[in-house]
C-alpha cells in the first residue's frame, strides 16, 4: 500500500478547501516586539496575532530570572517530577499560583493543553458515574480530556444558563457532576456567565472547572483572571491556566484544593510520565506571575490599545465582533479570501495576521483574529487599519454600518 499517497490525498483536501495550515518562519527579537524578522520575506513585520498578550516574553525581569536559573540549574529538569525532575523553582511557582487564585494548592504541567487533558481525563475518569457538562465551544484540549475519561458527557449550548440547568435537573442528585467552561473564548472573545454557572453548581451539587487560559495575567487586580475580576475565585472548584499567553513563557497549571491537586498528581498519567518543565522556564514564569500581581500598567496599556483599534476599525467600516475582551475578530466569512487577505497584509503591508479557518471556527465564520498588546503603538494600529481599508475597498468587501461617511 502507498501510505504516503494516502497522507498526501488528505493534505490535498485541506489545500482544496482552504483549511491547510501554513507556518510563518518568524524570529522574535527581545526588545523589538511586536516586530519580528520574517525569514521568508527577509525583513521585519508587525505581529498582530501573538498570544504573548502583554509582551512579557521579553520583559527584563523575566529574562533576568531565566538567565539566572539557567546558570544555576542547567538546561533541563532531569526527569519526571516524581523521579528526579522536581526543582525548587517548580515548588515556588506552584505556591505562587495557588496564592494567586486563593486556592490551597496548584499543579504544573508542560502546557495548557496537557493540564486540561490530564485533569479532566483523570477526575472524570476516576469518579464513579461522573457526568461532565461541557460548553459546546470549549477548547479541543478540554474536549479531548473529557473523551479520554470515557465519562458520560453532555454538551450544553454556548454560555446558555437555561440549557445547562435543564440538563442538571435531569441528573440524579448523587451522581458526580463537572461543569466545564472557559472564561474568555479565544475566537469570539465573549465571556462566560461565571456567577450563574457557579449558582447552578451550588444548587445541583456540581464541581466547576474554569479554563482561564486567555484571561490569566490579563484580568483582575492581580492578573488572576476574570473570576478574580468578578470576585468569584472562591466559588470555582478548579481554575486552569497557562503560562504561555499573558505570562509570556510556557506551561500550564491547575489551582484547586490540596486533595484535588494531589489526586491528579497521583493518578494523572500525562503528569506522572512527562519530563518536568526546565527549571529556567519555571523561574521565568514565576517572575512573570509575581511581576503582574503587582503591576497593572501592562493590562491598562493593552486595554487602551484594544479600544483604539476598535475605534479605528469602526471609523474605517471594517466589520469586527464586539465583545468585552481583548480579542478582536475581523470577520471575513470565506476561507480562501481569508488566506488571501492575510497574504496581502503580510507581503504588501508588512502586517502578520494568521487567518483563522475551519476547523478552528465553523465554515462561513473565517476571520482575522487580532490581539493588540500594550507595545502596539497608535501609529502601528493606524497603519494596520489603513491596510485593511485598502484591501476592503479594492475587493469591494462588505463594510460595517458604523463606517465614517
Amino acid at each position: 500500500m502507498n501510505y504516503d499517497a494516502m497522507f498526501q490525498s488528505a493534505l490535498d483536501g485541506l489545500h482544496a478547501d482552504g483549511s491547510y495550515r501554513y507556518f510563518a518562519d518568524l524570529e522574535r527579537r527581545a526588545g523589538n516586539f511586536p516586530k519580528a524578522f520574517h525569514h521568508g520575506l527577509g525583513r521585519d513585520v508587525t505581529v498582530w496575532c501573538s498570544n504573548d498578550y502583554l509582551g512579557m516574553g521579553q520583559h527584563p525581569e523575566v529574562l533576568t530570572a531565566m538567565h539566572k536559573a539557567l546558570d544555576e540549574t542547567g538546561a533541563g529538569a532531569g526527569g519526571t517530577r516524581n523521579i528526579s525532575g522536581t526543582n525548587h523553582y517548580h515548588v515556588e511557582l506552584e505556591k505562587e499560583l495557588a496564592s494567586l487564585h486563593g486556592k490551597e494548592s496548584a499543579l504544573l504541567f508542560n502546557s495548557g493543553y496537557l493540564s486540561n487533558w490530564v485533569t479532566l481525563g483523570t477526575i472524570a475518569g476516576r469518579l464513579r458515574n461522573c457526568v461532565v457538562l461541557s460548553d459546546e465551544l470549549n477548547h479541543a484540549s478540554m474536549i479531548e480530556g473529557i473523551r479520554h475519561s470515557r465519562a458520560e458527557k453532555q454538551i450544553f449550548r454556548h454560555n446558555d444558563v437555561e440549557d445547562l440547568e435543564r440538563r442538571l435537573k435531569e441528573l440524579p442528585a448523587d451522581v458526580p457532576k463537572i461543569i466545564a467552561f472557559e472564561s474568555v473564548y479565544s475566537m469570539d472573545g465573549d465571556i462566560a456567565p461565571i456567577e450563574a454557572f457557579c449558582d447552578l453548581a451550588d444548587k445541583y451539587g456540581a464541581m466547576t472547572y474554569l479554563d482561564e487560559v486567555h484571561a490569566v495575567g490579563m484580568y483582575g487586580d492581580h492578573g488572576a483572571g476574570v473570576a478574580e475580576q468578578l470576585g468569584l475565585s472562591h466559588r470555582l472548584t478548579v481554575v486552569e491556566g497557562t503560562l504561555g499567553k499573558g505570562y509570556g513563557v510556557v506551561g500550564g497549571y491547575i489551582a484547586a484544593s490540596a486533595a484535588l491537586c494531589d489526586f491528579v498528581r497521583s493518578f494523572g498519567s500525562g503528569f506522572i510520565f512527562s519530563t518536568a518543565l526546565p527549571p529556567m522556564i519555571a523561574a521565568g514564569a514565576l517572575a512573570s506571575v509575581r511581576y503582574l500581581r503587582g503591576s497593572s500598567a501592562e493590562r491598562e496599556g493593552q486595554q487602551r490599545a484594544v479600544a483604539y483599534l476598535r475605534q479605528a476599525l469602526d471609523k474605517a467600516g471594517i466589520p469586527h465582533v464586539m465583545n468585552p475582551s481583548h480579542i478582536v475578530p475581523v470577520m471575513v466569512g470565506e476561507a480562501e479570501l481569508c488566506r488571501s487577505l492575510s497574504d496581502e497584509l503580510l507581503n504588501r503591508f508588512g502586517n502578520y495576521i494568521q487567518p483563522i479557518n475551519f476547523p478552528t471556527v465553523p465554515r462561513g465564520t473565517e476571520r482575522l483574529r487580532i490581539t493588540p498588546t500594550p507595545l502596539h503603538t497608535n501609529e502601528m494600529i493606524d497603519e494596520l487599519v489603513g491596510a485593511l481599508a485598502t484591501l476592503w475597498q479594492e475587493r469591494q468587501l462588505r463594510t460595517s454600518k458604523s463606517a465614517a461617511a
